[in-house]
């Protein structure tokens, strides 16, 4: 939820920043020396050759600095693009940087100064499908965007809107000149044809049109007014619409598939023998697998974007390495065109302990991601000689390690079980947060229960320490009510069926030290009767499971999306998913079915979603913060999610090489940080 009230006058003021770029050339010869980083590979020969000499084959990669000379004719007070790009502009293989940022670029703020351009971003991954994030926390261009504090959503793609019909119609305003990465305009043409063609196409998307794009059980209807302004129509007010279309759903939804590319693969626009042979030479199942194949974002790199700085190597090739787009339609205050860097390079690692060996070893540039706070000592302890500074941001969690229950379970006797609030609060009471916040967590958090952030409208304190004390007592006196009473041989509870009773706790190791609380946690339940053995597993395996809504036991994922719960509750209510886990799948089919699918919901599941969409519906900010109120107090009395400690930094690393990094940013997948940042306007330097 957001922490201000949002409205019209808000999104016009902050849509003055938009403006145009400043005029660019002027007439004095003048000798540009550029340096460029450049990877060097026997496979991308023929693209190298282009820039660079290369004196002999190679067969595995180099990294080479060469110096190349052109003439070009510019003033240096006046360059404004990367000086590499504009021997380009010279050489005729661009149009002049003024015709590339459109007439109404984007005006990015710098944090501490004016950049300079050049440099190789050195990132580290961890599996091949982590470099995939350059479609959202490493790209971040939707129509509007969060900032740095995660407060306030201006205006970015699009250059503002208004809002009318009650709040239930948003008439959105391009930016006039935008280009895809191939230089094709993009306009309202491709917003239609993503809508038309692609949201309402019955084999590509048999469901329809729902989840956040539904209201009052209607579906968005979107129209083009004109070539640059478009319109959203809703079925009822939607006053959760512009933060979720800040969100990661709203990053992609609109500017993820060129008409003029992405029409020569579809089967409205291309002959049926044709799209057949294109099928059956790409090997796909159908026309429907091949066509969103061409979006992938390591599948055809052919496919203009939008990103600051497409893919141009991926996965299995290693490093992958995205490059500047050329026709990027943001400047910085003075009409330089962004991003400053040339390029982003992923070395890729098998886990997080790889990765964080690599960043204390200085192969990392600049990178809060999978930066583990664990070793937070250590890193600043190794700064000096690592030339780097330790920052650390707000991270968006409830709960770094929050337990998931899973409603739904296959097994009767465990369901039951899981299904009663009371169970759920002896689990709860059975844990001690302040022991795991010393021991495993260095101090450095809050023991508390799975609640939003203290800054969030609608939060109270109680909602954070409902069933959160250290209190044995109460979870044996609990259990014991519930009929727990019979116990094994070795003093474990049967469950009510006289059963035995074992909870795997499944997790992936990802974003915290989750095998350690969780040993811990086994420990405290195995005081109370409770038989429970961690359950590690593949993030890709965690995922699938979870998915399947009925087969978890319990599960482990960080709560995250705490400063904007409203914007995408996973946390909120049981739902079906993946990453995090289930909770309630059946439920949740149920109610997004409408009914036609899953289970009916027992009362007070019901109630949380009824709550939701009230809270989307909400005419204004009083009504919102009412309904969403409600909601957080049902889900401190129902904890279907167990919190344990929170309000954690987020740690990460920056070389002093690295500059336009801020100091103090809420970290946050919803605000797809360090997108949120502004990461165009970062720079390199030498030390």
């Amino acid at each position: 939820m957001m922490n201000e009230k949002l409205s019209r006058r808000h999104f016009l003021r902050s849509a003055a920043m938009t403006a145009a770029g400043a005029a660019l050339v002027a007439c004095q010869p003048k000798t540009v020396i550029v340096k460029e980083t450049v990877e060097v590979q026997k496979e991308v020969e023929k693209v190298v050759k282009e820039t660079v000499v290369v004196e002999k084959q190679v067969e595995k990669e180099v990294t080479k600095v060469v110096e190349k000379v052109v003439e070009v004719t510019v003033a240096p007070s006046e360059v404004k693009e990367s000086p590499a790009l504009f021997a380009l502009v010279t050489e005729g293989k661009l149009p002049p940087v003024a015709e590339r940022v459109g007439q109404e670029p984007v005006v990015i703020n710098v944090t501490d100064e004016i950049g300079s351009y050049g440099g190789t971003w050195r990132r580290v991954a961890i599996g091949a499908g982590d470099v995939g994030i350059i479609t959202s926390r490493l790209s971040y261009v939707g129509p509007v965007r969060y900032t740095q504090m995660a407060s306030e959503i201006v205006p970015f793609l699009y250059k503002g809107f208004e809002v009318g019909g009650d709040g239930a119609e948003f008439t959105f305003h391009m930016r006039k000149g935008v280009l895809w990465s191939d230089g094709q305009p993009y306009t309202a043409d491709d917003v239609m044809f993503y809508h038309e063609d692609i949201q309402k196409n019955a084999e590509i998307n048999p469901a329809g049109i729902g989840g956040w794009l539904k209201v009052a059980g209607e579906p968005v209807v979107i129209e083009k007014l004109d070539d640059y302004t478009i319109k959203f129509k809703f079925a009822a007010p939607y006053g959760l619409f512009v933060p979720i279309l800040a969100s990661p759903n709203g990053q992609g939804t609109f500017n993820n598939w060129p008409k003029h590319y992405a029409t020569a693969f579809h089967a409205s626009y291309v002959k049926k023998e044709d799209l057949d042979k294109m099928v059956a030479a790409a090997g796909a199942e159908n026309w429907v697998n091949f066509f969103n194949s061409k979006d992938d974002w390591n599948g055809d790199l052919t496919c203009p974007r939008m990103w600051p700085w497409p893919m141009v190597r991926v996965p299995p090739d290693i490093p992958a390495v995205a490059e500047r787009n050329a026709y990027y339609f943001a400047v910085d205050p003075e009409g330089n065109q962004l991003p400053y860097i040339d390029r982003i390079r992923f070395e890729v690692v098998e886990n997080i302990d790889l990765l964080n060996t690599k960043a204390l070893a200085g192969a990392v540039d600049m990178q809060f991601r999978h930066i583990s706070w664990v070793n937070y000592a250590l890193y600043m302890e190794r700064a000096a000689v690592g030339q780097y500074e330790v920052y650390k941001w707000t991270l968006a969690e409830g709960s770094n390690y929050c337990l998931h229950f899973n409603l739904n379970h296959e097994n009767p006797g465990l369901r039951e079980l899981e299904e009663n609030v009371n169970f759920r609060h002896a689990l709860s009471v059975a844990i001690d947060r302040e022991e795991i916040n010393e021991v495993v967590y260095q101090g450095l958090g809050t023991p508390r229960q799975a609640s939003v952030l203290p800054t969030v409208k609608g939060y109270k304190p109680e909602q954070s320490a409902a069933w959160a004390q250290y209190d044995p007592d109460l979870a044996n006196k609990l259990l014991d009510e519930i009929g727990l009473t019979k116990r094994d041989a070795e003093g474990f509870r049967l469950n009510l069926r006289g059963e035995p009773l074992t909870i795997n706790i499944e997790y992936a190791p990802v974003f915290g030290p989750w095998g350690d609380i969780t040993q811990m946690i086994c420990a405290y339940w195995k005081n109370i009767g409770i038989r429970a053995f961690p359950k590690e597993e593949s993030r890709t395996l965690f995922s699938e499971r979870g998915q399947l809504g009925t087969v978890q036991d319990m599960s482990v994922w960080t709560m995250d999306r705490s400063a904007h719960p409203l914007v995408e509750p996973l946390y909120q209510m049981p739902r079906r998913g993946g990453t995090p886990a289930s909770v309630g799948a059946l439920y949740w089919d149920w109610w997004t079915s409408e009914g036609k699918q899953g289970e009916q919901p027992p009362p007070e599941v019901l109630k949380a979603y009824e709550l939701y969409e009230k809270c989307k519906t909400a005419r204004n900010d009083e009504e919102l913060v009412r309904y969403a109120t409600e909601l957080f107090d049902l889900n401190a009395e129902q904890t279907w999610f167990i919190g344990v400690v929170g309000l954690l930094p987020h740690v990460g690393i920056v070389k002093n090489s690295f500059h336009n990094v801020p100091k103090e940013a809420v970290s946050d997948w919803l605000c797809l940080t360090p997108g949120n940042t502004f990461i165009e306007q970062y720079y390199m330097s030498e030390v």
